[in-house]
């Protein structure tokens, strides 16, 4: 995407969103929940898991007010991170990283909002060990993390 230009990004985060969306309306159509479907035996599931909470069912059990907290604050980083697209104040792999932000947290959001969870399909385990499961925007949160702490590290210290 050309350096000037500052729409496109809302453009691809718009496009995270609907591939998440997509995704999750897949999974909860065609799976039960619970279910478990092994795409690489050992190491790799598809499954359907509700997550009321945040990251790692963080405050799943806190009785439906963290839904709320939770929608709020990604409006307001999605909305800080877009404003700072629009001033142009990002450099283009800080730009990569807010649309990747914005479009999982949002993707989230449609959850919270539609469903009163977080719909997350993805499972990684080895053995007896299990990441917890997650979905596209988690995926999109996490690389535009990534791509944050390495746009950090380009730049010089003051």
């Amino acid at each position: 995407m050309h350096e000037n230009r500052r729409w496109p990004w809302f453009g691809m985060a718009v496009l995270i969103i609907v591939l998440d969306q997509l995704a999750k309306l897949y999974f909860n159509g065609n799976y039960q929940y619970g279910e478990t479907r092994a795409v690489i035996p050992g190491l790799f599931n598809f499954t359907l898991i509700y997550n009321p909470g945040a990251a790692f069912s963080f405050l799943a059990d806190a009785g439906g007010w963290q839904k709320h907290v939770f929608t709020v604050l990604a409006f307001a980083v999605s909305g800080w991170l877009g404003w700072n697209i629009v001033r142009g104040r990002f450099s283009c792999l800080m730009r990569w990283a807010a649309a990747f932000i914005m479009g999982g947290a949002l993707g989230n959001v449609i959850d919270r909002v539609a469903y009163g969870h977080v719909v997350d399909f993805i499972q990684v385990y080895y053995h007896n060990w299990y990441y917890p499961a997650f979905n596209l925007a988690d995926s999109f949160i996490c690389a535009g993390a990534a791509l944050m702490v390495l746009d950090s590290l380009r730049k010089p210290s003051h």
